[in-house]
């Protein structure tokens, strides 16, 4: 989960572009918008999968759990079923 806190802050520094010029000795530090937003466009596609699984999961667990209560006779005794 705190990945999630960490993402947007990853996708401002995957916008910037640190090039170092030994001629001068200097360094310039630009920012690409572009560059930010595609990393931002994938963070949000990767959550979006992520979350898409997790509700899978549920559902699966839950129907799981629907099958083993509805797998008792008349007497509330558990029936296997095979």
């Amino acid at each position: 989960m705190r990945i999630f806190i960490a993402l947007p802050f990853a996708a401002l520094l995957a916008g910037c572009q640190v090039n170092k010029d030994e001629a001068n000795d200097s360094v310039s530090v630009t920012y690409n918008g572009d560059i930010a937003e595609n990393v931002a466009a994938d963070v949000a596609n990767t959550a979006e999968n992520i979350a898409a699984d997790i509700g899978n999961d549920v559902e699966r667990t839950g129907e799981k759990i629907d099958n083993r209560v509805g797998d008792r006779d008349q007497a509330g005794n558990a029936v296997e079923n095979r």
